[in-house]
């Protein structure tokens, strides 16, 4: 397992929801003030919410919060509880007659693993809210990675559990972090090992996803659109939404080099890049770091969740 959670990140607050026995969850990111925040999707199956608003030439810099939540587009309804939750406390961008929270949000396609009825909604958006702390560390089988699975080219019969992951990189005072659900089509590798950790199951044996892509050839049906990888990366360095977009596109090479094959079509790949504004950083310096953490967060999703289940 790799070392740190994104709550290393000073100021930032992480709040999970979840219902377990409906194999369901989200989790919810709470900045400090004065942050900026980007984003950039890869899939081409995505289900977010106000991420129109990060684009660089629209006007809102920063956010009040971020969501990673389960459900698919269901659970885009958890947004409304965490906004409200907001408003209560007096926290949001002030339009003159009342305040507007700013909580962008995506969402993974975890419909097919337990309950499909029961998904992330205002309330439980409210109770990740109220959990959220800075000294939050959980990974696994939590929040956003509740029902999060890998490996479905041969349906659900065959995937492997995955779950939510994070981990962290430093130089000096330089702190870059990530935190993602992984819910992938494809497999999962410890890229810094070279090993494949998560993939098809098949006769007991894990395989690889693309040796068995070519026998499929058209049929996808069971496995279309039920899938996305959707993650957040934020430092302490200072950077405005145009250099965070571009942190978030070298972000996703370390999508690419943990997950294969990824940004597929039945993929909602998603990463948000956020910044707390405290140190001066060059730009390639931190996107390289982003990438690297978000490949350890993708292999600490596995490691933990194999933990957990091993206990269980």
């Amino acid at each position: 397992m790799y070392k740190g959670y994104i709550t290393d990140i000073d100021g930032i607050k992480i709040g999970h929801a979840q219902n377990f026995e409906a194999g369901t969850g989200l989790t919810v990111l709470i900045p400090p003030k004065n942050n900026t925040c980007a984003v950039e999707v890869r899939g081409s199956a995505p289900g977010t919410r106000e991420t129109d608003l990060l684009d660089p030439i629209n006007t809102v810099e920063s956010v009040n919060a971020l969501i990673l939540s389960g459900g698919s587009a269901y659970g885009l309804d958890a947004a409304s509880g965490v906004m409200e939750s907001l408003e209560e406390d007096g926290i949001g961008l002030d339009v003159g007659v009342g305040i507007v929270p700013i909580v962008p949000q995506a969402v993974l396609f975890d419909l097919a693993y337990k309950n499909p009825k029961i998904r992330p909604d205002k309330n439980m958006g409210k109770v990740a809210y109220k959990n959220a702390k800075a000294d939050e560390y959980r990974q696994g089988i939590i929040g956003a990675g509740t029902g999060a699975t890998v490996g479905k080219i041969l349906g659900m019969d065959c995937v492997m559990k995955s779950g939510l992951g994070s981990a962290t990189i430093s130089e000096g005072d330089l702190k870059v972090s990530a935190i993602v659900a992984v819910n992938a089509f494809g497999d999962v590798f410890d890229y810094e090992k070279g090993i494949q950790i998560a993939g098809p199951i098949k006769d007991g044996n894990m395989i690889k996803t693309t040796d068995v892509m070519a026998n499929i050839m058209n049929d996808f049906s069971d496995i279309a659109n039920k899938n996305t990888t959707i993650g957040i990366v934020a430092t302490n360095a200072s950077f405005d939404k145009t250099k965070l977009k571009k942190i978030a596109q070298m972000c996703h090479d370390g999508f690419a080099r943990s997950i294969n094959p990824v940004h597929t079509g039945f993929d909602g790949d998603t990463i948000f890049s956020l910044a707390t504004n405290e140190i001066h950083a060059d730009l390639n310096i931190i996107g390289v770091m982003a990438a690297n953490a978000m490949s350890r967060a993708i292999a600490n999703a596995i490691y933990h969740t194999k933990s957990q289940k091993s206990i269980d």
